[in-house]
C-alpha cells in the first residue's frame, strides 16, 4: 500500500481548494469565497489544522497571516485518490473507473473514453 498523505475532511478540502484558487490568501479571503454559511472562526481553525498537517504554509504580513499551499493540488488529489483506490477498490484503478462509469450519466464520447482507459489498464475486472 502506498504511503498517503493525511486524509482531509470535506471542509478542509473546501478551504484548501480556495487557497489553491487564490494562490495566496488570508482567512478572511477564504471565508468570503465559501458559498455556504460557515463561521469565520471555523475557517481560521481549519486553516490552522491544514498548516499543522503540512498542507499550508504561512507568513505574517503585519497583524495578518497570509497562507499558501505547501502541496500542489495535483499531488494532493493523486495521493488521496491512491488511498481510496487502495482502501476501497483493492488497488484496482480499473474497478474504480468501472464504478464511476456505472454511477454517472456519460455521453457516448465520455463512455468511449472510459472504454479506451479500461483497455489501456487491461487485466481482470473485479466486481466485489
Amino acid at each position: 500500500m502506498r504511503n498517503p498523505i493525511t486524509t482531509l475532511g470535506g471542509t478542509e478540502m473546501e478551504v484548501l481548494q480556495q487557497v489553491w484558487g487564490l494562490g495566496r490568501a488570508t482567512a478572511r479571503e477564504v471565508h468570503d469565497r465559501i458559498d455556504r454559511p460557515l463561521a469565520y472562526t471555523t475557517v481560521t481553525t481549519v486553516i490552522k489544522n491544514l498548516a499543522d498537517k503540512g498542507y499550508l504554509t504561512f507568513e505574517r504580513d503585519g497583524a495578518t497571516f497570509v497562507y499558501t499551499a505547501a502541496r500542489p493540488a495535483a499531488e494532493v488529489r493523486q495521493s488521496l485518490l491512491s488511498s481510496v483506490v487502495d482502501k476501497v477498490f483493492g488497488g484496482s484503478a480499473r474497478t474504480l473507473i468501472q464504478t464511476l462509469a456505472r454511477h454517472e450519466s456519460l455521453t457516448q464520447a465520455e463512455q468511449a473514453e472510459v472504454d479506451r482507459l479500461l483497455d489501456q489498464l487491461g487485466g481482470e475486472v473485479r466486481d466485489d
